[in-house]
């Protein structure tokens, strides 16, 4: 590291678990974000600004005026801007020494399974089953941490599948896929409201489990289901285990 990016990272480097080491291994990994919105913007300014070298943002979707009261890596500026090219400029503006690669598109499950071949985590950030299980998929096949988050209203919950343990339950184990068809069950912002700090509080988390994992440091949210409760102001946590009929993880 320069003398420019001792300074930058400073503080981390004062705390004896990432310490240079740990820095300069963050500035070597990958993360894939599955999502711009209102967990993947404090997802990707967290990772950008901690260092993480590499950012790949996936996000099909334009910003919108509506988006902006919780979802902070956009602008009013960057209104009718595709959300992952939005965010790269908002990343390349915090720390110019880290690349994002933007994904403006719908991706495939074939895109995905490129992408996170080449991600140390995957971070889903999405808002839809259907993405959420095709992540899984492909994360329990190549077997890639997956740290997944979902906020509404008040209510929010977040946990860590790490699928290079072979005890990891994955996510649908924890949600399986009935077939009943897409969207069904599903709670929308739109429909439905969210409050703004509520997607900040998840996705920071999410954002703390990527960067533990990436160095290697402390407990994830392995085997626990993290949920919050912002009206009583509440963390519960549950015991995760992992489904031996589980028709897309008991293979392995």
């Amino acid at each position: 590291m320069n003398d420019q990016q001792l300074l930058r990272y400073s503080r981390h480097i004062l705390l004896p678990q990432i310490a240079y080491e740990g820095q300069e291994q963050l500035g070597r990994s990958h993360a894939l974000i599955v999502g711009a919105g209102g967990l993947g913007s404090p997802v990707a300014l967290y990772l950008g600004a901690g260092g993480v070298g590499r950012l790949t943002i996936c996000d099909y979707d334009s910003v919108d005026m509506s988006n902006l009261q919780r979802q902070v890596i956009h602008t009013t500026q960057t209104i009718g801007v595709n959300k992952a090219i939005s965010a790269q400029r908002a990343l390349q503006a915090i720390n110019p020494e880290i690349t994002v690669v933007p994904i403006p598109r719908k991706s495939s499950e074939d895109e995905f399974t490129a992408l996170a071949r080449e991600a140390d985590v995957v971070i889903d950030c999405s808002d839809n089953f259907r993405t959420r299980y095709t992540l899984n998929r492909v994360c329990v096949a190549l077997e890639k941490p997956l740290v997944s988050g979902a906020a509404i209203g008040f209510e929010g919950q977040v946990t860590v599948f790490d699928l290079r343990r072979d005890d990891s339950p994955c996510y649908h184990c924890l949600f399986p896929d009935t077939g009943a068809g897409d969207g069904v069950g599903e709670m929308r912002c739109a429909e439905f409201g969210v409050f703004a700090p509520l997607v900040g509080m998840i996705g920071t988390t999410q954002a703390a489990e990527a960067m533990k994992l990436l160095l290697g440091i402390g407990d994830s949210l392995q085997g626990r289901l993290l949920l919050l409760d912002v009206l009583a102001m509440e963390w519960r946590g549950i015991r995760l285990g992992r489904d031996p009929a589980c028709r897309v993880c008991s293979g392995r």
